[in-house]
């Protein structure tokens, strides 16, 4: 039965779960039932997608009936069957079950008990009207059982015979004189039909039970690789935060040595200074001194002390004031400072170097982590001193770098366009799983007040509650033309753009059955169906369309599981290339995000149709 169980989970549908029914192969390998992938692709539309590895196929496949898989199934329903799982359990038997004595009256007297009931004449008969049956010859040939009740559910109601045989093919009771119409089929008796009939529901039974404790231990396997998840993505939390701490204290120390290095010039500067300030005085009070000399001695009026005097003060020198020319070293300070940049761009880059992807027991990390501490710090630690050596050298950055703009500033965008480059795509999804790690309360830092446009909503479009509530308007509003205004599709932009930075915001959807909000760039279309969102290149939403929610971009759409969440948050990382789609409801869960190397300033978007549809921008509280 274990072997039959590993091939029942090879010979299963990964959308209904279940064993194949009509299986086809796609154009890439894969194989589904046919019902359940025309189903799929039904509803996803163009380009169809394989549901397994998303595979495109721009036209509807030709999807052929695997003739080998069916016989496969065949074979192993079969040998499901033969193959009974060896259980303590036993299903019910009808003949174990109490049958109490039927309470039958005799068709003749309508008063007595009867006894037997004749399946010739079709009637019950007591102890005392059965003696003609019992002693008779001429009823000799009469079939005699126990009373049965209902006895007119036993005969035929076309030929008014007794139904003593069971068609297997029409699943019904039938009389000798109903053959007729049953020549192809293989009619037997109703006892032995009723045996057949129990043999096959109590094995039946016993494979379903079978079937039931096969469920209760994959539902015990799904709980206990859940935790094992939940547990691997907590361990990798606590090792990113490690790795943080430690890029911080790195981060100290430079900041710490570059520190000492400027307050020790400027230390030497200031000394200087005061040197020359203690020279410049001591020769200001010699001059002054000097100076009060003269003017004593051409006040005095003997001739012969006056010449003593004047010819020795005639012989003093003195010389104009010279400042000498003392400045900070700057060949040290651009070297603390080049040093800075070099710090700022490797960590920007990659706080530590990429290493090889998780082992399968962390599947859950997308292997984006290593798959142990000890191997990561032996990796980070070289690279950790060779840049504390290297920022050393030319002097330690200055000013210090905060730890969350560690965490969140982007690279150059040359360096984010490159998609060749390890170490951008590491910091990205890094900087992402950060992201969807975050609580709402965290989010809300990074809350901006979005302003609806007036010049770019559409004439349906009705905007009130000061530009921050959107809905479908009764008649046209009188709006000015102007060339950013939307003319085919009820839409309007946010007033404001983002190119840079983390940008989050909240919209209250009421009668969301037809709308959408999301994101685009300032040269996005404004007239014909292009312009409407998700439908070009310039554009990402998620849509209410009716009961279906779908994330919309480049004219592809991705539909999403149902919420009924009637607030949605949304988180722009202008940085690091990407937008959040988050469910505010009791619980704040993710909807889609979209990766994205954006390459013009992102404006808030918003798409409204059916009457009664409204949008409107949420405050921080």
């Amino acid at each position: 039965m274990a072997e039959l169980f590993l091939l029942s989970e090879e010979l299963s549908c990964s959308i209904c779960l279940e064993l194949f029914k009509e299986p086809v192969t796609t154009p890439c390998g894969h194989n589904f039932c046919r019902s359940c992938l025309d189903e799929t692709w039904a509803v996803q539309g163009k380009p169809y997608r394989c549901p397994q590895c998303r595979a495109d196929s721009p036209a509807l496949p030709e999807l052929r009936k695997n003739t080998v898989l069916c016989a496969v199934v065949d074979q192993y329903l079969q040998a499901e069957l033969e193959q009974a799982p060896a259980t303590d359990w036993t299903p019910p038997s009808r003949s174990a079950a109490p049958s109490p004595a039927p309470q039958v009256a005799c068709d003749h007297c309508l008063k007595a008990e009867a006894v037997k009931t004749c399946l010739v004449c079709m009637a019950s008969f007591c102890q005392e009207h059965l003696r003609p049956h019992l002693e008779s010859p001429a009823f000799q040939d009469h079939l005699l059982q126990l009373p049965v009740r209902n006895l007119m559910r036993r005969k035929c109601s076309q030929h008014n015979r007794l139904r003593d045989l069971f068609c297997p093919t029409h699943g019904e009771c039938i009389c000798h004189m109903c053959l007729v119409d049953h020549k192809a089929c293989s009619p037997v008796s109703v006892s032995q039909a009723s045996i057949d009939l129990e043999n096959k529901l109590r094995h039946k039974l016993t494979i379903m039970y079978g079937h039931i404790s096969g469920a209760t231990r994959a539902l015990e396997d799904v709980r206990t690789r859940q935790q094992s998840l939940r547990e691997a993505a907590n361990r990798k939390l606590e090792q990113l935060r490690q790795e943080y701490l430690e890029m911080k204290v790195l981060i100290d120390t430079s900041e710490a040595n570059a520190t000492r290095k400027i307050k020790e010039e400027e230390k030497r500067v200031v000394s200087k200074y005061d040197s020359i300030y203690q020279i410049l005085l001591k020769k200001k009070s010699e001059i002054q001194t000097l100076k009060e000399e003269m003017e004593n001695s051409l006040l005095k009026e003997d001739e012969f002390e006056f010449l003593e005097k004047a010819s020795k003060l005639q012989m003093v020198a003195t010389k104009p004031v010279y400042i000498p020319k003392v400045e900070l070293d700057h060949e040290l300070i651009k070297g603390v400072y080049e040093g800075t940049l070099e710090l700022k761009n490797q960590l920007r880059q990659c706080p530590r170097r990429p290493e090889e992807p998780t082992s399968s027991d962390d599947s859950g990390d997308h292997g984006t982590h290593s798959t142990s501490k000890p191997s990561r710090t032996a990796k980070k630690v070289p690279q950790e001193k060779k840049a504390k050596k290297n920022v050393a050298a030319t002097a330690s950055p200055g000013p210090r770098v905060p730890r969350q703009s560690v965490e969140l500033k982007s690279p150059p965008d040359d360096a984010a366009k490159d998609t060749s480059s390890p170490n951008a795509m590491t910091v990205k999804t890094k900087v992402l799983e950060n992201f969807l790690a975050k609580t709402r309360t965290q989010l809300l830092d990074y809350f901006v007040k979005v302003i609806l446009d007036y010049n770019t909503a559409h004439y349906k479009v009705a905007l009130t509650a000061n530009y921050t509530t959107a809905s479908v308007a009764d008649v046209p509003q009188m709006y000015r033309p102007h060339p950013q205004r939307f003319t085919y599709c009820s839409q309007v932009l946010g007033l404001h753009c983002y190119k840079k930075g983390i940008h989050y915001w909240e919209v209250e959807l009421q009668k969301n059955n037809f709308c959408a909000v999301g994101i685009c760039y300032g040269s996005m279309n404004r007239q014909g169906p292009e312009s409407r969102l998700g439908r070009n290149s310039a554009s990402w939403c998620v849509e209410w369309f009716n009961n279906k929610i779908s994330a919309w971009h480049d004219n592809t759409e991705k539909t999403l599981p149902p919420t009924k969440a009637t607030r949605v948050g949304v988180l722009l990382n202008c940085d690091h290339g990407f937008v959040i789609f988050f469910a505010v409801l009791d619980k704040f869960h993710l909807m889609y995000k979209y990766v994205v190397n954006f390459t013009e300033a992102v404006y808030p978007a918003f798409w409204v149709f059916s009457a009664g549809a409204t949008l409107s921008i949420c405050s921080p509280k």
